[in-house]
């Protein structure tokens, strides 16, 4: 089974960028969907980001203009670029492979904003 790493967050003044990457130990080719959620310290997980194999993406309207889902296939990686970070983008951020019915998850990477 394909597993995914997660990499990339650290800790960001607000205004800042950070780029998330996921890394999948095997092919993704033929993938239905690959996502970005995320779950802030006391909250429920939440969707941010999705691709579809089609290269269709859908964003939470919070992050609408400032994060940017994209995948290479060659590398079997998804990004999630994130711009003018705010606090509340504060979160733990998990990435998701939706394949063949299988879903996955990987471990999660922190962002933390600061003000």
């Amino acid at each position: 089974q394909v597993q995914l790493v997660e990499s990339g967050g650290g800790l960001v003044q607000a205004g800042g960028s950070l780029r998330l990457s996921c890394a999948a130990s095997g092919s993704i080719f033929g993938f239905n969907a690959m996502g970005w959620y995320r779950r802030a310290l006391g909250k429920q997980r939440e969707w941010v980001a999705i691709i579809t194999g089609r290269g269709s993406t859908r964003y939470i309207d919070s992050v609408k203009g400032r994060f940017t889902i994209s995948t290479d296939n060659v590398k079997n990686t998804v990004y999630l670029q994130m711009n003018s970070l705010d606090p509340e983008d504060t979160a733990v951020y998990y990435c998701n492979l939706d394949r063949f019915g299988i879903s996955t998850w990987g471990q999660g990477t922190q962002v933390t904003v600061s003000s």
